[in-house]
């Protein structure tokens, strides 16, 4: 048993209401082999899976050094697997089985049990490893994660227990950094984030959208219709002022976003939003986006570099001091640093 599943034995299951996922949506997580308890979900993805194998890790590795020792040590996980107040045309998940509701408190797991159980289902999702030649050294590695990545499926700030949750990932043993992935919809947990010291090390705004318009079209807000650009601007404002690494990402999608007309508009948000990183990546042509979004939709390695390096011409143009920092051809991303509001690219000194 790993100390994180033993450090949380501590702790009481607690055994009141649940939210009731329809049993077809959690068919849709299973058949794609995701780990679902109650309404948390995790997965054990691609890079995941090949750093067991003794493969490549991810790119947030070569950006960051962020899961520290490798992809295999990530927990990529959601609190609520399959709630959400967008439907993003773009998403290879069933979003169509999504709910978008809030609950109070009372009836969401608590922080320990979603903690616990994920731990356990990610357990059972590695065990199939333990014969592998390589494997089998890195799935005790793996037990042992240093990296929480709370963006699987679902948009997490709409789980209220949230900060606690947060905070108690990072109390793990063997943590050194947590990620969280917000669709902006919800800024007043992003404030709860800061407000109750429990922000994660690394913030990520999806940046999808140069101007309301289009924010509709490619984000599909459901819950929050009428305001919901003006929510995610709260969020982005909320973002530049935030006491911990920020980060936006663009994902580019050709019939959409791509054209060159939309770079200064982009260019106005991420000066607004004045982030220490702006991540550059293709719509990637999978899941349940085939049936929204076409192949060609996606961009060439190439052309997210070249998207990238315009987006940084018009930031310069504009008095921002952005570099390009890094690309990872595999995932088709680009990466620029804000060298005004600078860190420290490495979250854990490579080598450590």
């Amino acid at each position: 048993m790993s100390c994180e599943v033993e450090a949380l034995g501590r702790y009481h299951v607690w055994e009141g209401p649940r939210i009731k996922i329809r049993a077809s949506a959690n068919r849709a997580l299973i058949e794609r082999h995701y780990g679902v308890a109650g309404h948390a979900a995790v997965e054990l993805c691609k890079w995941t899976k090949d750093a067991i194998e003794g493969g490549k890790s991810c790119y947030k590795v070569k950006f960051y050094n962020a899961p520290a020792g490798g992809s295999h040590r990530c927990v990529e996980m959601s609190p609520v697997g399959l709630v959400c107040s967008n439907r993003c045309v773009y998403c290879w998940r069933p979003t169509e089985e999504f709910d978008a509701f809030m609950l109070d408190e009372q009836f969401y797991m608590e922080p320990e049990e979603v903690v616990k159980a994920v731990l356990e289902e990610r357990r059972r999702l590695l065990s199939g490893y333990w014969g592998h030649p390589v494997g089998r050294r890195r799935v005790k590695e793996a037990l042992e994660p240093t990296h929480w990545a709370i963006s699987l499926s679902g948009e997490p700030t709409m789980y209220p227990k949230l900060p606690q949750l947060i905070k108690l990932i990072k109390s793990l043993p063997s943590t050194r950094s947590v990620f969280l992935v917000t669709n902006g919809q919800h800024p007043e947990m992003l404030r709860r984030l800061v407000e109750e010291d429990a922000l994660p090390t690394q913030l990520y705004l999806s940046t999808n959208a140069p101007n309301k318009e289009l924010y509709y079209k490619i984000n599909v807000p459901v819950y929050h219709r009428e305001d919901a650009w003006e929510r995610w601007l709260e969020s982005l404002d909320i973002l530049a002022a935030t006491p911990t690494r920020a980060v936006l990402r663009i994902t580019l999608i050709r019939s959409l976003n791509y054209d060159d007309k939309y770079i200064p508009e982009f260019a106005q948000i991420v000066k607004r939003g004045n982030p220490h990183f702006v991540e550059v990546k293709s719509y990637m042509h999978l899941g349940h986006s085939t049936f929204r979004l076409k192949k060609e939709d996606m961009l060439s390695h190439e052309e997210v570099k070249q998207w990238a390096a315009k987006l940084l011409a018009e930031l310069e143009k504009m008095g921002a001091r952005f570099r390009y920092m890094d690309d990872d051809e595999p995932s088709r991303i680009a990466v620029l640093q804000n060298m005004d509001r600078y860190v420290d690219r490495w979250i854990v000194p490579p080598g450590n």
